[in-house]
């Protein structure tokens, strides 16, 4: 019936018009979408108590799965910021080359990938952004190509809290979502290299600059690639900058060859060497943690599960017995971030780095960050949850298939990106739509894992011109927000296009 599928469809309209209509944040508007999915659940579609306390159990599970990290990677990123390690790597990278279309790539793209493989929650554009201001880009251009260079690190960015999102989501494996997921990022990765450029300087920039373009987006994706598709997830896109950094630097240094040297950068911060050495400590750790089979034994002793029965509608959806997220307290990612956290704090102690107050500083940072985006996740989840254990999910699913058939691949890609749009988040839209798109790919004959790939790199995408983003990236170098928005879409949509049509393609030959 076509009441039962709009009354399926309301928590999704309801954080749309909250989000996007009144401009509420997650932290609001999650609740009430959540809300509007029990009573929707309950007194529509025939959820009883023990259907909906079980859903929120098992949502409570997932949020805690997914916040483990982004809790921690937000420590991490403070802890580091303090010391003025990011600060530091950001100057020196400016400094190689006065060439403005090598530093749009250098800062803009491969720099700004970095920060959001080891932070997220918009400090990429707001640091970027203030530093190609300093170079001489216009306020809005500089945004915009902050904006835009960064996207494609989201999902396996911010120690991949976004795909661990997409694995809770819809209980698939992160063995065999890496390699989809790492192939569209790719193509998204030379897609918003070329956007930079062209926001730096127009077709004829991109023309001439294709060279360090295709370099350095081969290393970055290809890095990225390897290192998921060997299990490395939360290092993906931290990685895939770290090669940007090395083949940047060495191709700024080999184009001043016989000019003028660029700065000395006797200024910083800290030296430089200093400044990297947290994230060869997270790398370190995570290989330790992950490929030495007595350690990761050893850390993954505690583990937190809760079995759950077998749960029934007074409709007939059954869902069947099973058990909760684990949560393992020791060798989670975010356990493994927090012992990074805690060793370069030590290190940098050591080291005098920090001003007085530091503890404190940090620890306000993190509540302030992370306490409203941890309510607005925890409540998206239970309310995605919710639908799923109702039935919900799957009527969405069954509307959405006969309405576009084989038309889906291409609209794939948008469905992701909406979602990241309305709540500014890769994690949140993973959550609300990755269990959509699987089940409508099933439906309609697409690979489900090529279709969650898509779901996941067009919310990453998407996220370059949602209005909390834009926001962030224009108040520090009062940007008119408008314009920002209205260009960043632009470049969005050619791009989330491109994605559909190579989705699409990808699709037809079977190739997943």
């Amino acid at each position: 019936m076509i009441i039962d599928w709009l009354l399926a469809l309301t928590p999704i309209l309801v954080i749309l018009v909250l989000m996007l209509g009144f401009r509420w944040k997650g932290v609001q508007a999650g609740p009430v979408g959540w809300l509007a999915a029990t009573l929707i659940a309950a007194f529509r579609f025939g959820a009883g108590w023990e259907v909906l306390l079980w859903a929120q159990v098992k949502a409570l599970f997932l949020a805690l799965w997914v916040l483990y990290i982004v809790w921690a990677a937000l420590l991490f990123y403070r802890v580091t910021d303090e010391a003025g390690a990011i600060t530091t790597i950001g100057a020196a990278l400016a400094r190689l080359t006065t060439d403005r279309a090598l530093q749009a790539l250098l800062v803009g793209w491969v720099f700004a990938a970095f920060l959001q493989g080891v932070s997220g929650f918009g400090v990429p554009v707001a640091v970027v952004g203030p530093l190609l201001v300093g170079l001489g880009f216009p306020a809005v251009a500089a945004v915009v190509i902050a904006s835009v260079g960064h996207s494609w690190a989201v999902t396996f960015g911010s120690l991949s809290s976004s795909f661990y999102a997409l694995m809770a989501a819809t209980g698939r494996s992160g063995e065999e979502l890496a390699a989809p997921c790492a192939v569209l990022l790719w193509v998204a990765c030379f897609l918003c290299g070329a956007g930079a450029l062209w926001a730096a300087g127009g077709w004829r920039t991109v023309r001439e600059e294709w060279g360090p373009l295709l370099v350095l987006g081969t290393a970055m994706g290809g890095t990225q690639y390897l290192v998921v598709t060997h299990g490395l997830w939360p290092i993906g896109a931290m990685s895939g900058g770290l090669a940007g950094l090395g083949v940047g630097v060495l191709w700024a240094r080999w184009r001043v060859r016989g000019t003028a040297s660029p700065r000395p950068a006797n200024d910083l911060p800290i030296d430089l060497r200093w400044a990297v050495a947290p994230y060869g400590l997270l790398v370190a750790i995570i290989l330790l943690a992950r490929l030495v089979g007595p350690v990761e034994t050893f850390l993954g002793q505690v583990v937190i599960r809760v079995e759950v029965p077998e749960l029934v509608t007074a409709r007939g959806w059954v869902t069947p017995a099973g058990a909760t997220r684990s949560i393992n307290l020791f060798g989670h990612a975010g356990a493994l971030l927090t012992y990074a956290s805690l060793l370069t704090y030590g290190l940098f102690r050591w080291k005098g780095a920090y001003r007085p107050g530091v503890v404190r500083r940090i620890a306000r940072d993190v509540v302030r960050r992370g306490v409203p985006s941890g309510v607005g996740i925890a409540t998206m989840v239970g309310m995605a949850v919710t639908m799923d254990h109702a039935g919900m999910i799957h009527l969405l699913a069954e509307g959405i298939a006969r309405a576009v058939g084989p038309a889906f691949p291409l609209a794939s890609p948008f469905i992701g990106a909406l979602g990241a749009f309305m709540t500014g988040s890769n994690t949140n839209s993973n959550v609300v739509f990755g269990a959509l798109q699987e089940r409508v790919a099933a439906l309609v004959g697409m690979s489900p894992l090529l279709a969650l790939a898509a779901q996941t790199a067009g919310g990453a995408i998407g996220g370059m011109f949602a209005p909390a983003k834009v926001i962030v990236g224009c108040a520090p170098v009062e940007a008119d927000e408008g314009a920002t928005m209205r260009k960043t879409m632009t470049y969005g949509m050619v791009i989330l296009g491109t994605l559909g049509g190579v989705v699409a393609v990808m699709g037809w030959l079977r190739l997943l």
